[in-house]
């Protein structure tokens, strides 16, 4: 106990700053796109996560610190770094990242994919057909959309919007006006696409070959400028801070407030710019001038300055060979053949593991509950949904009939405020009750609410979840979903909505957790109960699985834990600033991280508790936010047979030795390698275990399929690793 008692547990040293290990966490995403085990395509993607989760990076985290360095804060975290010191720290980090990312778009991923007949042709090794055809193309399709601007006193530099391709050209001869010619920029609009595919005619084969437009615009540059000539084209793009600031206490009306925000938000303060590696100096200082950046701000690129847009690749390519095979959601065969939703769940509770379960009987529920007569009343959060939500069809249909219909849009989903005020609109024009959740704290938790009236009285049916009511994303993240009539349950779920609407104080809450209230304080007693089990030489160990690890306090106690012998087990997806394996401190820690297929989203929470073990499922991850500036809830695993198959799938994640990263004391991840273990891929067990269990009935299979669908090669914000809750 001296030993446990010596130990300062507040030491920078024991914790990882939460941003380089962000950066870390894209670095394992980047490395999906060189693992051989990955179909080619399917590299592709990763590769352009990997931008995507660099870009909101940029937008939100290094914008933050250079305001705080700007504004002269030598505060830092728990790993006391300034952030003046972290951003030449990150600057060192992403510039790698960023050089490792062209080598293995020009060095491994192009090379593979014109072997495979699918080429990205330069402007060098254009034929004359294709050159013919392209610069048709350029004079009918791209010329008349380009608003070329030289510059003069009448014609100052353009405000330039935030991560939009432009051009800085240098000329030389008269203008139209006899004056001599200089400098001209050129901005690209957004509604372009960046790689145009050549038809097959004008090739010297078969496949599929497309050109930047980059190139195509320098290729014809001339033809923007007539009678001058052209000295040089250089692409470039910048990017600006993206995070909304409204004061929610000073506003009336958050939703108009964050209207007028919006615009702001494309011309944020510049933090980052890219330009082509052939740009001159002279041209990169005066662009550096020009937005005030530094230097170290700068990033020098071989290729096209947005990578993420190579994702239109994936889409133009019809090469199932080159993908993952393709998997049909599995269905509980129960589920299947229940007539009603309703009567299967009041008999048991029903967990669906998605993607690997269908979303379907999700979005039945609210199509069930809309058509119920005995259905009284309909209350739901929303964060995120998609476009041409089927759940959203489903509550307006429910207002359209006459049920109470009462949801939670939390309007500051980063980057989806735009698409959460119009669904706003949408669900009010169809006579939903609607409420933007808390002034001060974001609405993350996953809540349906169902009141029903049935011969014992009126019944309260809910579904919990870890994720999004987004049938995209559950096609793409994991995440757990529970539904059951449990009526202690049903009442705290109905509590939460009372205060959500009246913003009363609510007196208890008997089974649910929730954050900013009671979520924290109960996580720190169970793993306060773990320690003193262990000391007391009764079972005890942790198993905590969650997207992020960064709150102190929590780290703190799983440090004491750990100096009590407590086993504890991490699978942290992303930032995890607990330092495992320090001697005295973490030795009993191990931290894993698994990067696959699927986004890694569920939240469980378990606690062995001398053999009589506790699991929790939750919308929350272990920061600050979540515990503190968030509406979440924590939901307790109550069903046996449920909570066993819980712990068999924390199994999996456990002994995953295929697509597991273990972190140790220095701060790095390690791939696992099977070595003389049997081979284990956690997702691939999941889609054995889970998707042969398919009994569809039609209205299951059409249930999804009943609103239309549209591209859309962006994935939604939240973890926008989107592998992209980005975050």
């Amino acid at each position: 106990m001296s030993n446990y008692a010596a130990v300062d547990l507040k030491r920078p040293e024991y914790y990882i700053n939460r941003e380089l290990s962000l950066l870390e966490f894209n670095r394992r995403v980047l490395y999906q796109a060189v693992d051989v085990n990955t179909p080619l395509l399917e590299r592709v993607k990763y590769l352009c996560i990997s931008c995507t989760n660099l870009d909101e990076f940029f937008e939100v985290r290094v914008a933050g610190l250079m305001q705080k360095a700007e504004a002269g804060s030598m505060a830092g975290g728990p790993d006391n770094i300034a952030p003046a010191d972290l951003l030449k720290q990150i600057s060192t980090v992403a510039h790698a990242l960023v050089q490792e990312q062209y080598r293995i778009l020009n060095e491994v991923l192009l090379p593979q994919l014109e072997s495979e007949g699918i080429s990205i042709v330069e402007s060098c090794d254009w034929n004359e057909g294709q050159r013919s055809w392209l610069k048709r193309y350029f004079l009918e399709e791209i010329l008349p959309i380009l608003s070329p601007i030289g510059l003069d006193p009448a014609h100052p530099f353009p405000r330039i919007l935030n991560k939009s391709l432009s051009f800085i050209i240098a000329l030389s001869g008269k203008d139209a006006f006899g004056r001599n010619s200089g400098l001209a920029v050129v901005q690209v609009p957004r509604t372009l696409p960046r790689l145009i595919r050549l038809p097959t005619e004008t090739g010297d084969g078969g496949g599929y070959q497309f050109v930047y437009l980059a190139s195509v615009i320098h290729a014809f540059v001339a033809e923007l400028f007539p009678g001058m000539s052209i000295l040089g084209c250089y692409q470039f793009r910048v990017t600006r801070n993206s995070d909304l600031y409204v004061d929610e206490e000073e506003v009336s009306d958050l939703k108009r407030a964050l209207e007028g925000e919006l615009a702001s938000r494309r011309y944020g303060d510049t933090v980052r710019l890219e330009v082509a590696v052939n740009c001159p100096d002279d041209a990169m200082e005066y662009l550096l001038r020009l937005f005030e950046l530094t230097p170290s701000d700068l990033y020098q690129v071989e290729g096209p300055v947005n990578l993420s847009r190579l994702m239109q690749v994936v889409e133009l390519v019809d090469r199932p060979d080159l993908q993952f095979n393709a998997f049909t959601p599995g269905l509980p065969a129960r589920l299947a053949r229940a007539k009603s939703l309703f009567e299967m769940i009041a008999n048991r509770d029903v967990l669906l593991h998605h993607p690997f379960q269908s979303f379907a009987p999700v979005v039945e529920f609210l199509q069930q509950a809309a058509e119920d007569f005995d259905v009284l009343s309909i209350k739901q959060t929303l964060y995120r949904t998609g476009p041409e939500s089927a759940v959203v069809a489903a509550l307006i249909n429910a207002a359209r009939l006459g049920k109470q219909v009462t949801v939670v849009i939390e309007l500051r989903a980063r980057f989806d405020e735009e698409a959460n005020i119009a669904l706003a609109n949408k669900l009010q024009e169809a006579g939903v009750h609607v409420m933007y959740g808390v002034v001060g704290y974001k609405t993350h938790a996953k809540l349906i609410h169902v009141l029903r009236r049935e011969a014992g009285g009126l019944r309260h049916y809910v579904h919990l979840g870890t994720g999004n009511y987004h049938t995209r994303t559950a096609r793409l993240y994991t995440d757990y979903a529970l539904f059951t009539a449990d009526p202690r349950l049903g009442q705290d779920v109905n509590r939460v909505f009372m205060q959500l609407a009246s913003l009363g104080r609510i007196s208890h809450l008997d089974r649910l957790l929730q954050s900013p209230f009671t979520l924290h304080e109960t996580l720190l007693k169970l793993i306060e109960r773990e320690i003193v089990n262990a000391m007391a030489g009764q079972k005890a160990r942790i198993i905590l699985k969650v997207n992020s690890l960064v709150e102190t306090s929590i780290i703190q106690a799983l440090y004491r834990a750990s100096q009590a012998g407590v086993r504890v087990n991490l699978v942290v997806r992303g930032i995890c600033c607990l330092r495992p394996g320090v001697c005295g401190v973490s030795d009993n820690i191990e931290v894993r991280s698994i990067i696959g297929r699927f986004l890694e989203h569920t939240r469980v929470y378990y606690f062995l508790n001398d053999g009589n073990p506790e699991i929790f499922c939750s919308s929350a991850d272990l920061m600050e936010r979540n515990l503190f500036k968030r509406v979440e809830v924590c939901f307790p695993i109550l069903n046996l047979p449920i909570k066993r198959r819980i712990e068999k799938e924390l199994k999996y994640y456990l002994d995953d030795n295929q697509q597991a990263w273990r972190l140790d004391s220095g701060g790095q991840y390690t791939l696992l390698q099977p070595g003389a273990a049997k081979p284990l891929c956690a997702q691939s067990r999941l889609l054995q275990d889970l998707s042969e269990d398919n009994e569809y009935l039609p209205r299951f299979t059409q249930t999804l399929a009943s609103s239309p669908k549209r591209p859309d090669a962006q994935p939604p914000a939240e973890d926008r690793p989107a592998l992209a809750d980005v975050h």
